[in-house]
C-alpha cells in the first residue's frame, strides 16, 4: 500500500531541504552535479540536473509533511487509482513544456509578456465545448490587444484542464445552520450539501484527468485549427460584448490588424505560415493535489528528466509553499517551468530559499513569482522582495496576481472590486518602473461569459447585480468585458515601456 504523506501535524517538521542556502557567487549553486550534462541550449530550456533515485522521486514527498490533502476514507482505493493512473498516457509532453521554458525566459527579460487566466475551479458540470471555446477565445483577444497595443509578444496560459483542487482554510464550513465537510474541488468531492456527497472519493482524480485531456484536445485544435488565424481576429468577439464599449474598442483594434494583415499580404507574407495561422497555446494549474501530480509525472526519454505531465506549468500556493514540505519537496525534481505563489506574507528570507530550493541552476525559464497582495500591501512589500532578488543575482519572471488579495463579501456573495484589481495592476507596474525591474506578466482569475460575480469596470456590474448570474464554484471571476478592460490598460503599460526601453537603446547608440 501506498504511504501517504507525513501530516503536518503529527510528526515534528523535517529539516529544511538542502538547497535553502543563499545564492553563491555568479548566481550559481555547486550542490548538484547532473548525471546527464546538458548542453547550453538544453539548459536555456529550463532543464535542472538530473538527480539519482535516493536525491529525489516522483514519491519522495511522501516522507514530508503535508498539508492540503484530502482525507480519503480508504487507503485501498486511493492506492488502487493511483496505480490506474500511472498507466493513462501523459496530458503533456516533455518537449511542449522546453517550449514553455523558453518563452518564461524571454518574459523574465522583458522580451515578451505572459497572461494567464481561467477559471478559479473548473467543474464537471460546467464542462462543455462552448465553456472551454469562450474562455479561450477571450485570452486569445486580450492577447492581441497587449501584443498589437504593446508591441510585444504575449505568451498564452490558460487556468484549465488540470485547475480543479482548491485550498481550503477550514475542513468543515457552516451553510444554513449545518456544518458540511468543506468543497475542495470536484477533482476531491461534491459541492452538493449534502454530507455523503462531500466526503472524498479518488475516483474523482481518474474523472479529472479524463475532462483534462478532453479539454486539451479541443485546445490544440483551435490553436492549429484555422480557429486561432490572426485574420479572424474581428470574428473572436463574443456576441454579448458587440454593443460594449470594449467590445468597439476592440472591433476598432481588430480592424487596424486586419489593414496590418493586408499590408504584410502585399509585402509578399505568406498568411497561410504558422505564425499568421495557428498559436501556441499552453495549461496551467495549482499542483495541490499530490496523488494527482504524482501519478502523471513521467521519465523523459530524451534528458533523463522527470516532468509532471499533468500540465506545462504548474506552481505551489501560498499555503502549500513551506521549504521543508511536500509541495516543495516535489516540485523542486520536475523540470516543467514553475511558479510560486506569494503574499504580503513572504520574507525575503522565504521568497529566496523557495527559488533555490525550485531553481537551482538559476535558469531564467524555470520560475515565476506571482505576487498576490492587494494594491496597497504591494506598493510596500513588493519593492522589498524585487531588492532581495535583485541582489541575489536571481533569475525570475515577476508575475501579478490581482485577484486574491482582493476578495471580499458583500450582500452575502464573495466577491472582488474591478477598481481594487486594476489599482493592483497599476501598483504592479508602478513598482516595477521604479524599481528598475521588469513587470513579466498577470494572473487573472476570468471567464468568457457574461457572469456577474466581481463589482464595477465597464460592464457596470454593481452591488445589486451579484445575484443575477453569478455561477462561479469558488471564487468571483472576472467576465469577458472586464477581462478585455484590463487588457486595454495592460496594453497601455506595455507601450510605454517598449518606447521607454527603445529610447535608452537609441541614446545608448549615440
Amino acid at each position: 500500500m501506498l504511504q501517504r504523506g507525513v501530516r503536518a501535524n503529527g510528526k515534528a517538521a523535517l529539516p529544511a531541504l538542502r538547497g535553502a542556502q543563499p545564492l553563491r557567487k555568479h548566481g550559481r549553486s555547486e550542490r548538484l552535479r547532473p548525471i546527464y550534462v546538458a548542453n547550453r541550449e538544453d539548459l536555456l530550456k529550463g532543464l535542472i540536473p538530473v538527480q539519482s533515485h535516493d536525491e529525489w522521486n516522483k514519491d519522495s514527498w511522501r516522507s514530508k509533511p503535508v498539508l492540503q490533502q484530502p482525507d480519503y476514507p480508504c487507503e485501498e482505493n486511493v492506492a488502487k487509482v493511483h496505480k490506474q493512473m500511472c498507466d493513462l498516457p501523459p496530458l503533456v509532453f516533455a518537449g511542449e513544456c522546453r517550449n514553455l521554458s523558453d518563452k518564461l525566459a524571454k518574459c523574465s527579460r522583458g522580451e515578451a509578456f505572459w497572461l494567464q487566466g481561467g477559471d478559479c475551479a473548473e467543474s464537471f458540470a460546467e464542462f462543455s465545448a462552448n465553456h472551454i471555446r469562450d474562455t479561450y477565445r477571450i485570452l486569445l483577444q486580450m492577447s492581441v490587444v497587449m501584443m498589437f497595443g504593446g508591441g510585444i509578444p504575449v505568451v498564452k496560459v490558460g487556468r484549465m484542464a488540470g485547475q480543479f483542487a482548491k485550498p481550503r482554510s477550514e475542513p468543515t464550513e457552516m451553510i444554513d445552520g449545518k456544518e458540511y465537510p468543506s468543497y475542495r474541488g470536484d477533482i476531491i468531492n461534491d459541492s452538493a450539501l449534502d454530507v455523503a456527497a462531500r466526503v472524498p472519493n479518488p475516483e474523482r482524480l481518474v474523472a479529472a484527468y479524463h475532462q483534462s485531456a478532453s479539454t486539451l484536445n479541443l485546445i490544440r485544435g483551435f490553436s492549429t485549427g484555422g480557429y486561432a488565424k490572426l485574420d479572424r481576429v474581428d470574428k473572436w468577439n463574443l456576441d454579448f460584448m458587440k454593443k460594449s464599449d470594449e467590445g468597439k474598442l476592440y472591433m476598432d483594434l481588430a480592424a487596424r490588424v486586419d489593414d496590418a494583415i493586408t499590408f504584410m499580404e502585399a509585402c509578399g507574407v505568406n498568411q497561410e505560415s504558422s505564425v499568421m495561422s495557428t498559436t501556441d497555446f499552453f495549461v496551467s494549474h495549482e499542483a495541490l493535489l499530490l496523488e494527482y501530480e504524482s501519478a502523471l509525472t513521467r521519465e523523459d526519454s530524451t534528458t533523463g528528466l522527470w516532468y509532471d505531465c499533468s500540465a506545462h506549468l504548474v506552481w505551489v500556493g501560498e499555503r502549500t509553499r513551506q521549504l521543508d514540505h511536500a509541495h516543495i519537496e516535489f516540485l523542486r525534481g520536475v523540470a516543467n517551468p514553475l511558479g510560486i505563489k506569494i503574499s504580503q506574507k513572504a520574507s525575503p528570507e522565504e521568497l529566496l530559499g523557495a527559488i533555490e530550493a525550485l531553481n537551482p541552476e538559476n535558469n531564467p525559464g524555470r520560475l515565476a513569482v506571482i505576487v498576490r497582495m492587494g494594491a496597497e500591501n504591494l506598493r510596500e512589500r513588493l519593492p522589498i522582495l524585487l531588492r532581495a532578488v535583485r541582489d541575489a543575482g536571481y533569475h525570475v519572471t515577476w508575475v501579478c496576481d490581482a485577484m486574491h488579495g482582493n476578495t471580499e463579501k458583500v450582500n452575502g456573495f464573495k466577491t472582488r472590486r474591478f477598481e481594487r484589481i486594476r489599482a493592483e495592476v497599476e501598483a504592479f507596474f508602478d513598482v516595477h518602473e521604479e524599481e528598475g525591474t521588469i513587470p513579466g506578466g498577470i494572473h487573472f482569475e476570468m471567464t468568457g461569459k457574461d457572469v456577474t460575480e466581481c463589482i464595477g469596470g465597464g460592464s457596470d456590474v454593481s452591488a445589486e447585480d451579484l445575484g443575477s448570474r453569478y455561477e462561479t464554484y469558488c471564487d468571483p471571476r472576472l467576465n469577458a468585458e472586464q477581462s478585455l478592460e484590463l487588457s486595454f490598460y495592460i496594453a497601455q503599460r506595455l507601450r510605454k515601456l517598449r518606447l521607454k526601453r527603445e529610447a535608452r537603446e537609441a541614446e545608448n547608440r549615440l
